[in-house]
C-alpha cells in the first residue's frame, strides 16, 4: 500500500495497514506516537488535534521509512537509535540489548538498599551501559566500573556515558576468562547476564530473535547457569568483606540461582519479584 496523501491521518492509516499482522491496534498507536514524537516532537494531544494537517515531503519520507522498517519486525528503538531507561534517553543499536523496564527495578533496588557514600560498584556485561550510568547519576560519589566482552557494545556504552555526562570506567573483558580487574575490590557487583537457553529461542518474539545480539541473550542448553556460577565465584574473590551481589535472572530459574549462591556460601540470598510479579532479581551478601 502507498500513502494516499501527505495528510497525517493517512499516515496513521498506513501504519495500521502495514503493521496489523505484527502488532495489536494499541501497540501500533504507541509506535505511531513514538515515531511522530521523534520526527515532529508531537505530544499525545497533538496526535489527535493535528491529524488533519499535512506533512512536508521530507518528514513524510522519514515517517514512511520508519513504518517500512517496523514492518520487517525491527524494534522501534533500533530504528530511531534511542531507548528510554530510568528517565534518560540512551543511544542503542543492534550491538546492545534494548534496555527493559524490569532492569530499572534492579537499579532501584540497588540504590534503595545501599545508602552508604563512596561505594565501589562493578557492572558485568554492561551492554548499553544503562545500569552503571543510571546508578552513577543517582549516586554521584560512588566509583562505578563496567565490563563487557563486546568492543562494539562498549562503544555504545561510552557514547551514552559521554552524552549523559557520567563518569564510568569501562573495560573490555571476558568475565569467563578474567579472575580480577586491576586488583580492584568492590562493594557491589551487579549483572544482567545472558540467561536464555538456546532451546528456548523458538518461544521468543521475532523482534527480539532477529535483531537483538545473541551474544547477550543466550547460553548453551547444558549450562544455563554458566554466567551465574562464574560471576558468583568472581564476586567471592573480588567483593569486599561486606559486599553485595545482585543479579537479574531468568524468571524460570529463581530457585536454582538461590541454591547456587547458598551453596557457594553467600548469605541473605533473596529473590525479588518485578512489578509484573515475576521472579526477576536475586541479591546476596558475601
Amino acid at each position: 500500500m502507498k500513502v494516499k496523501s501527505n495528510k497525517i491521518s493517512d499516515m496513521y492509516l498506513f501504519y495500521h495497514e502495514q503493521l496489523q499482522d505484527i502488532y495489536s491496534k494499541d501497540e501500533i498507536n504507541e509506535l505511531l506516537f513514538i515515531s511522530f514524537s521523534h520526527v515532529l516532537n508531537f505530544s499525545r494531544e497533538d496526535m489527535q488535534l493535528r491529524k488533519d494537517e499535512f506533512l512536508n515531503q521530507s518528514d513524510l519520507i522519514i515517517v514512511y521509512d520508519i513504518a517500512k522498517d517496523l514492518a520487517t519486525k525491527m524494534p522501534i528503538q533500533y530504528i530511531l537509535h534511542e531507548a528510554w531507561f530510568y528517565g534518560e534517553k540512551y543511544f542503542v543499536n543492534e550491538n546492545v540489548l534494548i534496555p527493559r523496564p524490569e532492569t530499572e527495578e534492579l537499579v532501584e533496588l540497588i540504590c534503595n538498599e545501599n545508602k552508604q557514600n563512596s561505594l565501589t560498584l562493578l557492572d558485568i556485561g554492561t551492554g548499553s551501559g544503562c545500569i552503571p550510568i543510571s546508578i552513577k547519576k543517582k549516586k554521584s560519589d560512588w566509583n562505578v566500573y563496567a565490563v563487557d566482552v563486546s568492543k562494539a557494545a562498549l562503544e555504545v556504552a561510552r557514547k551514552n556515558s559521554d552524552t549523559l555526562r557520567v563518569l564510568v570506567a569501562f573495560y573490555e573483558i571476558d568475565i569467563l576468562k578474567t579472575p580480577s580487574i586491576e586488583h580492584l575490590k568492590f562493594d557491589i557487583i551487579v549483572s544482567n547476564p545472558p540467561y536464555i537457553a538456546k532451546k528456548e529461542a523458538h518461544t521468543m518474539n521475532d523482534t527480539v530473535l532477529q535483531f537483538e545480539p545473541h551474544l547477550a541473550l543466550f547460553v548453551e542448553n547444558n549450562d544455563p547457569l554458566l554466567f551465574y556460577k562464574v560471576i558468583a565465584d568472581f564476586a567471592l574473590a573480588n567483593l569486599n568483606p561486606t559486599g553485595k551481589l545482585y543479579f537479574e535472572i531468568n524468571q524460570q530459574l529463581g530457585r536454582e540461582v538461590i541454591e547456587l549462591l547458598e551453596n557457594k556460601g553467600f548469605s541473605n540470598v533473596t529473590l525479588h519479584k518485578d512489578l509484573s510479579d515475576n521472579d526477576r532479581m536475586v541479591s546476596a551478601n558475601k
